[in-house]
């Protein structure tokens, strides 16, 4: 058994990109995940400790920008590209694509939140394996 799955016995065995995407148990702990995240990089920035939320208008285009859309069903609302980001974000954490520090990071220096997430998608996209 890898790590993850020891670790994180919830996670699914996915066979497709699309199918993390449209995952709304996944995309409820990547709302979480992300926004920690983002809280964590504007903590950085300020130099103090602050919380904050990711819109999900951004989380959708950065998901548009990132070439995701085509793996989502036609007729899909911004809220649910928002939360098929988010399940990409947190499944490429849980899975060792992409480490916690490497997110707050690439959200830390850019002033372009969705440029930034859209270089988080990008990422977790390219090196995500499905069986």
């Amino acid at each position: 058994m890898k790590n993850c799955e020891r670790i994180f016995p919830f996670i699914k065995t996915y066979g497709s990109l699309r199918e993390v995407l449209t995952d709304h148990d996944l995309a409820s702990l990547g709302d979480a995940y992300i926004n920690f995240v983002y809280s964590l990089a504007l903590s950085n920035r300020r130099g103090k400790a602050s919380g904050a939320k990711v819109k999900g208008q951004a989380l959708a285009e950065a998901l548009r920008k990132a070439g995701l859309r085509k793996y989502l069903p036609s007729r899909m609302t911004s809220h649910v590209l928002a939360d098929a980001a988010e399940a990409l974000i947190v499944y490429g954490w849980l899975r060792n694509c992409i480490r916690l520090e490497e997110s707050v990071a690439t959200l830390e220096k850019s002033d372009a939140l969705v440029d930034a997430l859209t270089q988080l998608l990008s990422a977790v996209k390219e090196r995500i394996k499905f069986s």
